[in-house]
């Protein structure tokens, strides 16, 4: 997979019950997150804040759903270990991938691989650690790539969707470190113009 592909769709099952990626992402933004197994120290640290900060996602238009490979039904025993830990559960879908459909096919996993994900450990599956942003286009915008023992930014990740959605509408780039300065936008009725809301 490379930044600019169409992202492949699929049809699988999630805590929130059947979806068809396509059809799921509409017309939003999305963030596709897999993690190598359910009931993993750093994924369950990842999980809970992504349900903290999810407010952040909504505003931007940009809908979350995680992957892991075991089935639903471990997802939503998983759920309550995350909310007791982490003081959040997980309020976006997580994607059963106990059939490695999905891993397969994102290329995280060899197309080979078969058999029972419960009988693998999670180092087995551990290049099943990816951030995929995804544009209403459904093309790939960002890929990231973690190792298991290292947890993930989700503030880069919104930092690099600001920039992103911004680049989208305005011949523009985004220098090393940038951080846009009024999150919540700007109404700009000329180009020299830009009304922002009021500082609090």
């Amino acid at each position: 997979m490379k930044i600019g592909d169409t992202a492949p769709d699929f049809e699988a099952q999630t805590s929130q019950g059947g979806i068809r990626f396509h059809d799921w992402i509409g017309s939003s933004w999305a963030i596709l997150f897999s993690h190598p197994k359910d009931f993993t120290p750093v994924c369950t640290t990842e999980l809970g804040y992504m349900a903290k900060i999810k407010p952040e996602f909504d505003r931007r238009n940009v809908k979350i759903i995680g992957l892991s490979v075991d089935s639903t039904g471990d997802h939503q025993g998983w759920a309550k270990d995350i909310e007791e830990t982490q003081g959040h559960a997980p309020n976006y879908p997580i994607i059963g991938d106990s059939d490695f459909n999905v891993s397969k096919l994102y290329n995280m996993l060899p197309a080979d691989v078969a058999g029972d994900a419960k009988q693998r450990k999670p180092a087995d599956n551990a290049t099943v650690r990816n951030v995929y942003v995804i544009g209403p286009d459904k093309k790939i915008k960002l890929i990231l790539v973690y190792p298991m023992t290292t947890g993930r930014n989700f503030d880069e990740v919104l930092r690099v969707i600001d920039s992103l959605q911004l680049t989208a509408k305005h011949q523009v780039a985004t220098p090393v470190n940038w951080k846009r300065r009024y999150p919540q936008g700007w109404k700009a009725p000329k180009p020299y113009l830009r009304i922002v809301p009021q500082p609090q």
